[in-house]
């Protein structure tokens, strides 16, 4: 068998290699645009190869299509949902047009496969399935591909939701387990009033279960789809049905909820589901970075920093340092979450880049949105079974630092006034001495209404200290 054979496009003869199931158009991509050598993520094979299978299966339900065309179609389809022919998907993400190549990619890879089941080898000039005419019946790269990121994001976003979740759940496990503990609040990275170390950590909860709120709302706007638009939201060439058909099949084979669009020049005009989506993901991650960044904090030291907590020991800190152990998970979690937000940044600015009837960007789009997935889902499970879960606390610590703090002065507020109070924090630190000590000294309260003021963990319920209702 030769290395090469000839494949036709209008514009005229490729070579491609023997045994690849795309064709012309593809190969042409390839040599077009080798850029990176990136290939398109599972998500958009998937996505795409769902969508020329449904459609199939519309135009064989309405008699458009030859049945054994259709069947063949479906099974090639079927066999790439299964796993088969990915290596054969190779235009990179890093290309123009639209996405043409890649969704002449899928077709031809469809086509020829569909041919060679209906017994017709790859060498053959005339296959009896045409990339055009059959797989890309009623379509457009147009409709196709902002359908396919849409489906693309879907189809990932309940482990999405789960490994996000499963994260704050081990927060709030933390935080019951560690509500007893009371420590120094801190602002400005200076000594605050006390707080409890299971009200620090369960608002690290809240605020991720907060931010999946908000992604789960901006999911919403993804469910509405724009196939059928074909190429500028008319509908040209297809079937009038073959709309609201399309839907209920995806919805059928993917499983996922799929609404109609209610206007298909706006679902193939505008991107902005999409960048709404993005801008989710974006203000998750940087909830998880302020997050990541506060562990480490707690945990710097184990003799110098702030050592309340202790992350657990995984690898070797340092290639010089004996015994040094640093906080690889939380830096990681740092790194992956700076690469979401510059993610959402290209999202936005392709999102804007569209003009009249089209966004050409959308490669570009389709490209970051899974990233955006595969990271942030990769580094928060990370995150949360290799650091959150095995968090110590060192109880003995966080105590220590409390009892230096001369902030708990606060409390005092209410009874000796801000100014004396100002004056029992500096003589404190000046003297190295508590602030009970300090109050004492210097007259300004009894012991037994100080002791009752300076109980801290009553200072973490909020309220006034040392003063009874009504007086």
């Amino acid at each position: 068998m030769t290395e090469f054979r000839i494949e036709k496009d209008s514009l005229g003869e490729v070579r491609v290699p023997a045994n690849a199931l795309y064709a012309a158009q593809t190969q042409r991509a390839v040599e077009n645009f080798p850029i990176t050598g990136m290939k398109p993520y599972p998500a958009f094979i998937w996505s795409m190869t769902v969508i020329k299978r449904t459609a199939a299966v519309v135009h064989k339900d309405l008699g458009l299509l030859e049945a054994n065309i259709a069947d063949a179609i479906i099974q090639a389809a079927d066999e790439i949902l299964a796993g088969q022919h990915h290596d054969h998907f190779v235009v990179d993400p890093f290309q123009a047009g639209a996405g043409t190549s890649h969704n002449m990619n899928v077709n031809e890879v469809i086509a020829n496969r569909a041919s060679q089941i209906l017994g017709v080898a790859l060498d053959v000039a005339k296959k009896p399935v045409n990339p055009n005419d059959h797989v890309n019946m009623a379509q457009s790269t147009n409709d196709t591909i902002p359908t396919a990121i849409r489906l693309g994001v879907l189809w990932k976003f309940d482990e999405l939701i789960v490994t996000l979740q499963n994260c704050a759940d081990e927060f709030k496990k933390k935080a019951r387990d560690w509500d007893d503990v009371v420590k120094s609040g801190r602002t400005h990275l200076q000594d605050a009033v006390p707080v409890r170390l299971g009200q620090e950590v369960g608002a690290w909860a809240k605020a991720i279960e907060r931010n999946i709120e908000k992604l789960k709302f901006a999911a919403e706007g993804l469910r509405r789809l724009g196939i059928g638009g074909t190429a500028a939201g008319t509908g040209l060439n297809a079937h009038h049905e073959y709309h609201a058909r399309m839907v209920k099949g995806l919805t059928e084979i993917t499983g996922i909820t799929l609404y109609e669009s209610d206007d298909l020049f706006e679902s193939m005009q505008s991107m902005q589901d999409a960048v709404f989506f993005s801008a989710s993901m974006r203000n998750m991650a940087q909830d998880l970075t302020r997050i990541a960044n506060d562990i480490r904090l707690l945990a710097s030291g184990p003799t110098t920093g702030l050592a309340e907590l202790t992350c657990p020991t995984v690898q070797p800190g340092s290639s010089i340092m004996p015994g040094k152990v640093n906080p690889v998970l939380a830096e990681m979690l740092n790194q992956s979450m700076y690469h979401v937000m510059g993610c959402d940044f290209t999202v936005m600015m392709c999102g804007q880049a569209g003009q009249l009837e089209l966004n050409v960007m959308m490669p570009m789009i389709s490209h970051n949105l899974n990233e955006m997935m595969i990271v942030m889902i990769g580094s928060v499970r990370a995150f949360t079974e290799k650091l959150v879960s095995g968090l110590i606390l060192n109880r003995e610590q966080a105590e220590r630092w409390l009892a230096k703090n001369p902030i708990l002065v606060t409390a005092l507020n209410p009874v000796i006034g801000y100014n004396n109070g100002a004056l029992v924090a500096k003589r404190a630190l000046a003297e190295n001495k508590s602030v009970r000590e300090v109050v004492l000294e210097l007259g300004l309260m009894k012991e037994e209404d100080l002791d009752k003021a300076l109980d801290a963990y009553e200072m973490t319920k909020g309220g006034l200290q040392g003063i009874s209702a009504g007086g």
